[in-house]
């Protein structure tokens, strides 16, 4: 009789523990919605110091609202894949650096950024579950604990520069104000990029549905013309057909120093390419994916 109610034990233990651990399939998908902040790295605006990387040089009282809505989809206990569209404003201000040259550059500029992402998540500890309502005195698995994870992936953003001249909104791309479109050796910059989103997230789950998330991220572009400013000041004098906005936006200093803004010379820094980034607090829905019963072997 006790080898019976052994075997019996064994098997209940083995079956709760078969079914605990393959729960997570019956949740693989997760959608989320949520709000934020964006901000951004380029040659505009910056820190009180010669252009720096990364977070040296950011502005913050340039952050903005961001917003977002994305679907998970759980690879294992540990994995999962990503996938979110996500809408930004960024924008940058010379005006607002104490920087000699960048400030005497005077330049501007704002552009909503769209972006759609594919990301891979890492996760540091295996995601918890328990019971469905968080009761006191209760024994047992404890309810979802704080989940954090590391994402990479990729994407495709779209952003538009446009400033404020003379009262009027301008988009500055179809001006080319560093002479795109005028000579062959500067060609229109894209309006899309690829961009690669590198960042950590933290998830605290309410109960076995809703749950809450943020998610930090910068996103790596490979174009330095987000800001519609890399490389030098170009020779509009000789360039007598050229729109006259487009010279007027390119050199927007008070001209009290010669020579710093003249053709050739120095307007941005095409080695360092310009990077964004989000900081995004959501809502999570966790969708049912299985029966709602023990896994089929």
């Amino acid at each position: 009789m006790k080898k019976v109610l052994l075997l019996l034990l064994a098997i209940t233990l083995l079956s709760t523990g078969i079914s605990n651990a393959q729960r997570w399939k019956r949740q693989r998908y997760e959608l989320s919605i949520g709000g934020g902040v964006s901000n951004f790295l380029g040659e505009l605006g910056g820190a009180n110091q010669i252009g720096t990387n990364y977070f040296k040089d950011l502005e913050w009282s340039l952050t903005r609202m961001a917003f977002a809505a994305g679907l998970r989809y759980k690879l294992s206990n540990y994995f999962a894949l990503t996938t979110h569209l996500t809408y930004g404003r960024i924008t940058g201000d010379d005006k607002l650096t104490q920087e000699t040259f960048r400030n005497y550059r005077n330049l501007s500029f704002f552009s909503d950024i769209y972006e759609f992402n594919v990301n891979f998540e890492g996760a540091f500890q295996q995601e918890q579950i328990g019971h469905r309502y968080r009761l006191r005195k209760v024994r047992g698995a404890r309810g979802y604990e704080i989940y954090t994870y590391a994402f990479v992936g990729a994407g495709i953003c779209h952003f538009d520069p446009k400033t404020v001249y003379q009262g009027q909104t301008l988009r500055l791309q179809p001006l080319g104000t560093e002479g795109q479109g005028l000579i062959p050796s500067r060609g229109k910059y894209s309006l899309f990029q690829f961009v690669i989103p590198v960042g950590i997230g933290f998830k605290y789950t309410i109960d076995n549905t809703w749950g809450v998330g943020l998610e930090i991220g910068i996103r790596k572009t490979f174009t330095d013309y987000i800001d519609d400013v890399s490389t030098t000041y170009f020779d509009f004098e000789n360039y007598p057909d050229a729109n006259p906005l487009s010279a007027a936006l390119a050199d927007r200093s008070n001209h009290s120093r010669p020579g710093v803004t003249a053709a050739q010379q120095q307007r941005g820094d095409p080695r360092d390419k310009d990077s964004y980034m989000f900081a995004i607090f959501s809502i999570n829905y966790k969708l049912k994916s299985g029966r709602g019963r023990l896994p089929r072997f």
